[in-house]
Formats: C-alpha cells, structure tokens, sequence
C-alpha cells in the first residue's frame, strides 16, 4: 500500500480519484488547494504526488518545486505540449490530460510506484499468495503453473481490484497489444484462471464489457 496525495480541486474528481485508489488497496489524502497539500505535506510523507496543474491559489507546478523528490503524475484540462513539457522539465513521472480513464490512471500509478519500489510485493487471498517481484503463484502453499499471459493478465485484475476492467483494456495491459474485436482470447485466460487458483466467486464477469476482481466478501 502506498500513501499518495491528491491535489485537485475540483471535488468531485478529487473524491473519484480517491475512491479508486483506495479500492485498489492505496491511502489516499485529499487536499483542494496548494496551500492544503504543503500542510499535509509538512506532516507526514507520501509515495506519490497526483497534482492537477490548475489550483485556485497556485499551479501544480510550483507545489511540485516544493516537494521534490517525490514521484508525481500532473493531471490537466491542458493538452498543450508546452505544459507537458514543463512538466517533465521539472521532474514529472507522468502526465494524464483530462478527462481520462480512471483505470489509465491507476496502472500509471502502478508502473511508478513499482519502479520506485513501493508496490506491494505481495498479495494474499483466499488461500492465494501472488508474490509480484517473482511472478510466482501458490494456492494453500502449493505452487501454480501459469502461462506468461496467465499471470499477465492475473496481476492486471488483481493490482485494479474491485474495478471493471474491459476486455479492450484487458488485453492492451496484459498483453501490451490493441483489441481487434476477438474477445475469445480474454475469455479463455479468464477460464483458466478461475479454475486453476478457485476464483469462481472473485473474477466476475461484467455483463458485455469485461471482467472485475472483487476483493469485497
């Protein structure tokens, strides 16, 4: 679990982005102004930095300046190249425009924080361990033979857990390739997951859309 702040002022998104990230097993502080996300700053440290560049009382930029050091994702209504330069200028990890897809924004969380060493190393469940940094599986203590695509596609649904992943989603992240309106691939991996680590109550099947996780009872 990591601790990330999220800077952004426009509430409902703010509180969006929060929700998403704790479902996917993150603490997440809120703050709506520059001033806001000093103080919270100023009395503990996070893992990550989600800013919108747009504050009332300041730009994400010049919070960023403040709290170097600490890996950041700037979020924007502005596309122009110009601010994501000065962005990455300044040490940004990432850059999201909005409006954008809210499982985008958590796998980007997720590629930063698992190159800065703070992602979960593993994952416990229903007698399941997923150890992430092995790519190993165990099921009551006993080893699982998965494909290379098997666990592809079972850490995508695992580190986006309780959130609806499409199958087009599904298949860019798990197999780093784009959806060409076969879903048969997707569904057969699913398959075999449920049956080879007893998942039959956590994979669900999103009516004509794609697949979820779910980690809640």
């Amino acid at each position: 679990m990591a601790r990330i702040l999220v800077l952004e002022d426009e509430r409902p998104i703010n509180d969006l982005i929060a929700l998403n990230l704790g479902m996917v097993g993150h603490e997440a502080v809120q703050a709506f102004t520059g001033r806001e996300a000093l103080e919270k700053a100023a009395e503990s440290r996070f893992d990550l930095l989600i800013l919108d560049v747009m504050l009332p009382d300041t730009d994400g930029f010049s919070v960023y300046e403040r709290l170097q050091g600490t890996p950041a994702i700037f979020v924007t209504a502005l596309g122009e190249t110009s601010n994501k330069v000065k962005g990455f200028e300044r040490g940004a990890d990432d850059y999201l425009v909005k409006p954008f897809e809210m499982t985008e924004l958590l796998l980007r969380v997720e590629a930063i924080l698992r190159r800065t060493q703070k992602s979960e190393a593993h994952y416990r469940l229903d007698g399941m361990d997923i150890d992430f940094h092995a790519k190993t599986v165990t099921l009551h203590g006993e080893p699982v033979d998965l494909t290379m695509q098997e666990y592809a596609l079972l850490e995508v649904l695992v580190k986006n857990r309780n959130i609806a992943l499409s199958r087009e989603k599904l298949m860019k992240e798990a197999w780093d390739i784009s959806f060409m309106g076969e879903s048969r691939t997707v569904d057969v991996h699913i398959q075999r997951l449920r049956k080879k680590l007893e998942l039959d109550n956590r994979i669900k099947t999103v009516f004509r859309y794609g697949y979820r996780f779910e980690e809640t009872p």
